[in-house]
């Protein structure tokens, strides 16, 4: 089974997502980037309001859009949303020189940091392999333009494959994402990602429209019966007993 990540902006849209399905709640504002973040008081305000309803399901939450070199910035709002209680803080890490430095500062901060590796143009191997080495909780691949154009676009599926065995066998989870749609789930399921990522596909009109209960519920039924994806499988339960979870 592929776990559900449904990415939401607010606190009706977070109650909406978790009541029709979605397995990790994920906080970004899509009017400010691919990677756009909420503020620290709302993303707080979030996490009471679902831990008091669903006291297991994953939360995570966006740093917004800072280039790999800026690790002051970087550093500060890492902590910022640490500290509102989210169980992971996602920050965008695009390929270039100044991306192995990031990761490894990433992987030092006192915080649940889940890398997302930007693949616009492809992906270098050996940034991937540094990234699985540095022992954090999961990498995200995902895309920063959102220009039509799916993660599968820029990085073909035994790259994908590959990585995602990689991220396996370092006890890691490995996600998806990237404007993906229905036109790709023969390949997530044929991938069998611990997760995969949607905000486009999930909402009435655009990825900056509202999102829609009922197409999370389809998508969530869609993923759970992939075949694949042990990991995956009572994903949930898994982070509620290493203690990622509150219960």
């Amino acid at each position: 089974m592929t776990a559900l990540l449904a990415s939401v902006r607010s606190h009706d849209e977070a109650l909406d997502a978790a009541r029709a399905g979605a397995d990790l709640i994920d906080l970004k504002e899509p009017n400010m980037g691919a990677l756009g973040g909420v503020s620290t008081g709302e993303i707080a305000r979030i996490v009471r309001e679902l831990r008091a309803r669903y006291p297991v399901k994953p939360i995570s939450a966006t740093i917004g859009d800072l280039p790999p070199e800026a690790l002051d910035d970087i550093t500060a709002r890492v902590i910022e949303v640490s500290e509102t209680g989210a169980d992971y803080v996602k920050v965008g890490v695009t390929p270039g020189p100044a991306a192995r430095r990031c990761l490894e500062h990433l992987a030092n901060l006192p915080a649940a940091v889940v890398p997302v590796l930007l693949c616009d143009g492809g992906m270098d191997g050996a940034l991937v392999a540094h990234a699985a080495s540095l022992g954090f909780a999961g990498v995200m691949f995902d895309t920063s333009a959102k220009d039509g154009s799916t993660l599968f676009d820029h990085v073909d599926s035994d790259s994908l494959a590959r990585w995602l065995r990689l991220m396996r066998e370092r006890g890691l989870m490995g996600g998806l994402a990237g404007s993906l749609g229905w036109a790709q789930l023969a390949q997530i399921h044929a991938l069998a990602p611990d997760v995969a990522g949607f905000r486009t596909a999930l909402c009435v009109d655009g990825r900056r429209s509202r999102l829609d209960p009922q197409r999370v519920a389809q998508w969530a039924d869609a993923l759970h019966r992939s075949s694949g994806g042990p990991r995956a499988a009572g994903i949930t339960a898994d982070y509620a007993a290493a203690g990622a979870v509150p219960v």
